[in-house]
């Protein structure tokens, strides 16, 4: 069930292995089918803790209510959640780009900010995590939640999210991680794999995008591996917080 992929062209799709060229299409195709119950799928896989957590990424980003100009970059902002949360944390000079691969995805992220009111704070680019379409140290923050694990290859989303940080600038990477409590890890494993996919049938007719998404987090690397990741694309400071007893993580690194 969790063989490696077949050869160095292929790569993981969950627990199956996949022609690398073929993989972001293939997680494309999930958030395709997901996009309008994006924000429940994420209620059903943490319980509705995914807001509570999120609400920690804002706090550690501090973003400042006075008159600077910050400037933060998104990625994978799916539905605007952690952009609105942002815009309405910092002061009005603040602003967000919001970037995601899936047209879907940011057409409901373009509703929510409108219903918010915050179409002036915050803009939308679809783009990739592994060639982002901005210049050199173009933000004071980098964010990306519960999005990391569906990039093809992870060292080049590090890479972007160093080059667009303006010197001092800091990556916050919000993720379902590896539960570190005995007992609460086989509760966990016992949601994940019996109790979302069927969740997710009822909820929106389809159970693999769900079973997907379950796998990915199993195939993520473990907190300090990823730490070490972070670290090799240069970030300095580098440190992790585990959420709920690792059910998620936040990871931080400053391009120093």
């Amino acid at each position: 069930m969790t063989d490696a992929p077949r050869s160095s062209t292929d790569t993981s799709f969950g627990y199956r292995s996949v022609p690398e060229n073929e993989r972001q299409t293939l997680v494309n195709r999930v958030f395709t089918t997901v996009a309008e119950r994006y924000d429940l799928m994420n209620d059903l896989m943490s319980g509705g803790l995914h807001r509570l957590w999120k609400d920690d990424l804002i706090a550690a980003i501090n973003p400042l209510r006075g008159d600077k100009a910050y400037r933060l970059l998104d990625v994978a902002g799916g539905t605007g959640d952690v952009a609105i949360r942002y815009a309405r944390a910092s002061g009005p000079q603040a602003t967000a780009v919001l970037c995601d691969i899936s047209p879907e995805m940011i057409e409901v992220g373009r509703r929510r900010v409108r219903a918010a009111g915050l179409e002036h704070r915050i803009t939308f680019a679809q783009g990739n995590a592994e060639a982002l379409a901005f210049p050199d140290r173009s933000f004071d923050a980098y964010t990306i939640a519960f999005g990391i694990r569906n990039v093809t290859h992870i060292d080049k989303a590090l890479a972007e999210a160093f080059r667009v940080l303006k010197t001092g600038g800091r990556f916050l990477c919000l993720e379902f991680s590896h539960v570190q409590v005995p007992v609460l890890d086989k509760l966990y494993d016992f949601h994940s794999f019996e109790v979302i996919p069927r969740l997710g049938a009822i909820a929106a007719g389809d159970a693999q995008p769900y079973r997907y998404l379950v796998e990915s987090i199993r195939k993520f690397p473990r907190q300090e591996r990823f730490a070490e990741m972070i670290r090799a694309a240069g970030f300095d400071r580098v440190s992790y917080r585990n959420l709920t007893g690792g059910i998620a993580a936040i990871h931080s690194g400053w391009k120093l």
